[in-house]
């Protein structure tokens, strides 16, 4: 007896980016393209440190977590040593290689990649508990941000058949 598969497909896509490491913005930047590029619809939501990906002064000098990374590896496959993320520039030579690596595959850098999504019918929000918090506004934040909105207005947004959230 075969089952029928009564998924609805996925129409609707909001991401939440709540970490400003290389790491997790660019997931949540190449999971919102991916979706535009699919049809979908693909909102993007900043809150705490993942609004670094969206405030002008930091969103294209993102760093790589180094210190209680247990996935960071060195050339060659070792492991990386955590300890050694405290030493002075280990951090930030790992986040210039990580750069560089993306700059040979020709990744864009976060605001090429925001346009981008934009172009594609993408939108992008701040969380506006973060904001306050960080005493942010509008014009410390990039032109691609649509509005700054509460928690409310991401899920009243966000539902609907078809639709899912993500938390990166």
């Amino acid at each position: 007896m075969t089952e029928k598969n009564s998924e609805t497909p996925l129409k609707k896509l909001m991401i939440i980016c709540a970490k400003g490491t290389i790491e997790d913005v660019y997931a949540a930047l190449i999971m919102a393209n991916g979706a535009v590029m699919e049809g979908i619809e693909a909102k993007l939501f900043f809150t705490f440190f993942g609004l670094d990906a969206i405030t002008k002064k930091y969103m294209n000098k993102l760093h790589t977590a180094t210190v209680g990374n247990p996935a960071m590896r060195m050339p060659g496959g070792l492991a990386f040593p955590s300890l050694l993320g405290v030493i002075p520039g280990v951090e930030a030579g790992v986040s210039a290689m990580m750069r560089k690596q993306m700059d040979e595959l020709d990744i864009p850098p976060v605001d090429e990649f925001l346009e981008m999504i934009i172009a594609g019918g993408g939108e992008v929000y701040a969380c506006k508990l973060a904001v306050d918090m960080f005493k942010l506004t509008i014009e410390d934040l990039s032109e691609h941000t649509k509005a700054i909105i509460t928690v409310g207005d991401l899920y009243a947004m966000s539902g609907g058949e078809g639709s899912q959230i993500i938390f990166v």
